[in-house]
């Protein structure tokens, strides 16, 4: 259980998880949801032909030529009769094709008058947008497992569905312990610092689907972090500090006394070698990060990113992509290295940049990263142009 590979620890953090159930929700609040069963069509959309333009219904037989002008077919508000040799319909976009038409002659090709349109040599279809043209009555739209966003929810609300069955969210309470730590805007003492981890993981948390709950610092006193630890109402805990094995590292050992099943001792990884994972006595799921802010969040995309997915039936939560080194890399040691870099486009292709200075305490360099590139334990040295792993992270 110790020192495992960043990939053989994230199977084993996964095998303990299992998709929460299902619950119905309006479809307004699904927004970052994942679906827990498909969503399908009830009819065809558009359920009628339509026009794609403003123009005239007309039916390409009869063209070129004068055409006898019998009405109107607006979207909402169809032309109830059929069309006849000769005649020709005034209609807008997305009003419905009369019977008989073939064709739309935009209102630009076409000259009234009166009661008569003009209209050019026009070919059978065109304009003209099919029934079920967008998708059928029985298609499935979206699957089980797809997380719903704002092009996702309005193909749902297309299919006429109000309400969708998702998976429920994760409950996830966060601890950070450390005598160092304090909230803002509460007075810092001559050795303290500012609480910059815990609240940076609850967004994170809230962005990735799930309810997050942030408990103040906890001090370094076993009885305080047990008493967090039991008192914690959610399916997972999330600690921050604590996770080594010093003096004042108290979590591991907190969380044993509540019959913490330690599944993953300590990671190859780099920064984060510290963390854990556990399952305690009651069946909540215990991640456990180390102090410092980008080893806590380097972790969080690399191990708490996967399980709060798994928990909500998404089996895809990030993917890496392939860019060029924008400087030369040295070769890499035993642990794997993910470190903070900077993306940039240039000509179709994508570079990446990393900064000098990976410290694993430093809130700056990861405010301004929007990418990790990877490098695999003993990786060689990687000259500039060469082709690396990145992980871009989610920035505004």
């Amino acid at each position: 259980m110790k020192l495992l590979a960043v990939e053989d620890a994230r199977a084993r953090m996964l095998a303990e998880i299992a998709p929460l159930p299902a619950e119905t929700i309006p479809l307004r609040a699904a927004i970052g949801r994942v679906l827990a069963e498909p969503v399908t069509a009830v009819r065809d959309q558009p359920p009628f032909d339509a026009s794609a333009m403003d123009g005239w219904a007309v039916r390409s037989g009869d063209t070129p030529g004068p055409l006898r002008i019998i009405g109107e077919s607006a979207a909402g508000h169809g032309f109830a009769g059929a069309l006849g040799p000769g005649e020709a319909v005034r209609i807008f976009t997305g009003a419905a094709v009369p019977a008989g038409v073939d064709a739309i002659v935009i209102q630009e090709d076409a000259q009234r008058d009166g009661e008569t349109v003009t209209a050019p040599e026009t070919r059978a279809g065109q304009h003209l947008r099919p029934r079920g043209g967008d998708f059928k009555s029985g298609q499935a739209l979206l699957s089980a497992g797809q997380r719903i966003d704002p092009w996702r929810l309005s193909l749902a609300a297309s299919a006429g569905r109000a309400e969708v069955s998702v998976h429920r969210a994760p409950k996830v309470t966060i601890i950070s312990t450390g005598e160092e730590i304090i909230e803002a805007p509460g007075a810092p003492g001559p050795f303290q610092i500012y609480d910059s981890g815990a609240p940076a993981l609850r967004a994170m948390v809230r962005a990735w689907g799930a309810e997050a709950e942030k408990l103040k610092p906890v001090r370094d006193e076993m009885d305080a972090v047990i008493a967090a630890l039991r008192d914690a109402e959610a399916d997972l805990i999330v600690t921050v500090g604590g996770a080594s094995v010093g003096d004042h590292d108290l979590v591991r050992a907190a969380g044993e006394a509540l019959g913490l099943s330690m599944k993953v001792a300590s990671v190859a990884v780099r920064p984060g070698k510290p963390t854990f994972f556990g399952v305690l006595a009651d069946g909540r799921r215990m991640l456990g990060l180390p102090g410092n802010p980008a080893s806590a969040f380097v972790c969080a995309e690399l191990f708490l990113r996967p399980i709060l997915a798994a928990y909500q039936g998404d089996a895809a939560p990030f993917t890496t992509i392939t860019a060029r080194a924008a400087t030369p890399l040295g070769a890499n040691g035993p642990r794997e290295h993910w470190m903070r870099a900077k993306l940039a486009h240039q000509d179709g292709a994508i570079s990446v940049h990393p900064y000098g200075d990976q410290d694993s305490s430093l809130v700056t360099v990861f405010a301004a990263a929007d990418a990790l590139l990877r490098r695999p334990p003993g990786a060689p040295a990687v000259a500039a142009g060469g082709l690396v792993e990145v992980l871009p992270l989610a920035r505004a």
